[in-house]
């Protein structure tokens, strides 16, 4: 995932941005980059490749300045080359940016029928030059960079310079996380605290919405509707920025919130945003007559989510079995099947043993894995990588949905190698994905109403959740991580098997947590819903707030964002994940480290 350094002071600023760039290298990049202002003007050196590459830059043409920014990138729009590298600079303004900015093409085109030209292909420039813009009318650079925050539609973390402002930096976050850093006489900004760890452990979170101007002597900071506000300075100790638990009380809750970023950049591997089209990659889809997917735990439902994509965008018969069951039982598999193993770790003993034995056959053999070097990686003829960076949090959250996420990518590409999906729904498709960070990071916003409900499913014994389609195992995720960190019984079942023998379970202190997005679908879900609320069960309908209310006795419901239902996975996994956490923090059980679980399963 991309970082962010800004310092301003008055010490020499470039040696700290490259320091604090080297801490961020784990979240993975492939360009770097500073800018800084010298005698009134703003200059860059940018590198693809590593930090090692940008330094060998600086050495040869060194920056003396006191304020600068700083940022490694991931690739999302445009190709991993040095003009594609931040920062990017228009006119007086120069910065770097975390995110997807999701009008960038409707705004580009906008700014090109001006005459402005753009020297990258990324949609970050485009920020550049509306801030510039708008600072050519006169407007001060605040309320400038105020009414271009309002123009973008997307996920963004940004960091900005204008030349002619003398120490300072303006920041802005919505979906993407940015840190306020205080020092004596210097000033940070971060896109976390190991960020700015390496110079001060006095930190202010940025809310959603927020954005900020500092310089040396301190932070102006303003709230989404451009109101003052005060967010508060916490202390954060050495070893705390070490593991970047930051303000969360856990990491969960914190990796929860990270799911914009991790969800960007795993799709980004996948699919190219600038042209709305799948990246092909090293399988010929077409080539394939099956797909046999193998893992465990959350991983497991992760396949069974992308079954469904594989089937109803390529045609691809898909079959997903529990790793250790597979294994075992002699299975007979077609020499035309591609065999994936899907785990956050690519370590996991089963999952492991069952690539093994897939590869032994002749099979063609896939890993997606969040640990590029893991042993799984190794072992596959093809690595389908995740980008969800360090997971701490024993029960998955964002690697559960970078897996779903390149599963969808992987289906949509899969659908256009057979023949399945012409151009116009690829691109349709392509921007469904496309919108998906800004999405889940409206679902992360839940968490108020989630709050209430998790508060009575505290008290419960038993808990069902319910689904139709992608969302019947999205429920048995849901169950999985209410089951895992509360310790309460739960269980996901199909909505429309309910009546075959479940709703046996149903009474008064059995709460019914249903997954129901607007689809094809709805209106079934609804009506199993109907039998549960005639039978006194309190029933929880998850939905957006575009679907129609079902009007039964003991149906509440909570809003949802609105979403293409390829995407609905993703963005209804928030939910469910914060509601097993409120619940949890509720109980007072150990949220990062359930009772008996280990993060990595490396035996059977």
């Amino acid at each position: 995932m991309c970082g962010i350094i800004g310092v301003t002071g008055t010490g020499p600023a470039v040696p700290r941005l490259i320091d604090s760039l080297k801490r961020l290298e784990y979240r993975g990049y492939d360009s770097a980059g500073v800018a800084a202002l010298v005698e009134g003007r703003i200059e860059r050196r940018r590198a693809k490749g590593k930090i090692r590459e940008l330094e060998t830059v600086l050495a040869a043409d060194p920056l003396e300045s006191t304020i600068g920014i700083g940022h490694t990138r991931w690739a999302t729009h445009g190709a991993p080359t040095t003009e594609n590298a931040h920062p990017h600079k228009a006119g007086r303004v120069t910065l770097v940016h975390n995110g997807i900015i999701e009008n960038f093409a409707e705004l580009k085109g906008e700014l090109a029928a001006e005459g402005r030209v753009f020297e990258s292909q990324t949609d970050t420039e485009v920020v550049a030059h509306l801030l510039d813009r708008a600072l050519n009318g006169g407007n001060d650079p605040v309320a400038a960079f105020k009414t271009v925050l309002d123009r973008l539609t997307g996920a963004y973390a940004l960091a900005v310079l204008v030349e002619g402002e003398d120490g300072l930096i303006m920041g802005a976050r919505r979906g993407s996380p940015l840190v306020v850093g205080w020092g004596e006489g210097e000033m940070y900004l971060g896109s976390d605290a190991l960020a700015v760890g390496p110079f001060t452990q006095k930190i202010s979170y940025l809310e959603e919405g927020d954005y900020v101007a500092v310089d040396r002597s301190g932070a102006r900071m303003f709230d989404a509707s451009g109101e003052a506000v005060d967010r508060p300075i916490v202390q954060v100790s050495a070893s705390s920025a070490l593991v970047e638990k930051g303000e969360y009380r856990h990491f969960m809750e914190k990796e929860i919130h990270e799911q914009p970023d991790s969800v960007q950049h795993t799709l980004s591997h996948y699919l190219d945003f600038v042209n709305g089209r799948v990246k092909p990659g090293e399988i010929d889809f077409a080539a394939v007559d099956r797909i046999q997917i193998v893992a465990c735990g959350t991983a497991f439902y992760a396949g069974q989510i992308g079954r469904y994509a594989f089937e109803r965008l390529a045609g691809l018969p898909c079959d997903v079995e529990i790793a250790s069951e597979f294994r075992y039982r002699n299975p007979a598999v077609a020499p035309g099947t591609l065999a994936v193993a899907v785990s956050q770790s690519g370590e996991t003993a089963d999952t492991l043993a069952s690539l093994s034995w897939c590869k032994a056959n002749g099979l063609k053999t896939a890993a997606l894995v969040n640990v590029h070097s893991s042993s799984m990686a190794r072992e596959a003829l093809v690595v389908w990588p995740t980008h969800a960076g360090p997971e701490i949090g024993v029960a998955s959250t964002k690697a559960f949905t970078a897996q779903v996420a390149a599963l969808l990518a992987l289906a949509v590409t899969a659908g256009v190698q057979r023949g399945r999906i012409d151009p116009l729904i690829e691109g349709e498709l392509v921007k469904a994905l496309f919108e998906a960070p800004r999405l889940i990071a409206e679902a992360v916003q839940m968490d108020g109403a989630l709050r209430g409900v998790a508060h009575e499913l505290s008290k419960a014994t038993d808990v069902l959740f319910l689904g139709r389609g992608a969302m019947f195992p999205l429920a048995m995720e849901g169950a999985l991580k209410l089951k895992e960190i509360s310790y309460i019984h739960a269980e996901g079942y199909a909505a429309g098997e309910l009546k075959h023998g479940p709703i046996a379970l149903v009474d008064e202190l059995t709460p019914i947590v249903a997954l129901a997005p607007l689809d094809e679908v709805f209106e079934k879900t609804a009506s199993n819903l109907q039998e549960v609320a005639a039978r006194g069960g309190p029933v929880i309908m998850i939905a957006p707030k575009a679907a129609p209310d079902p009007h039964g006795a003991g149906i509440s419901r909570i809003d949802a964002p609105d979403c293409h239902p390829l995407i609905a996975p993703l963005v209804y996994a928030i939910p469910v994940q914060l509601l097993a956490y409120y619940t949890a923090v509720e109980k007072g059980t150990d949220v990062d480290q359930p009772r008996n679980l280990a993060k990595s399963v490396t035996v059977e």
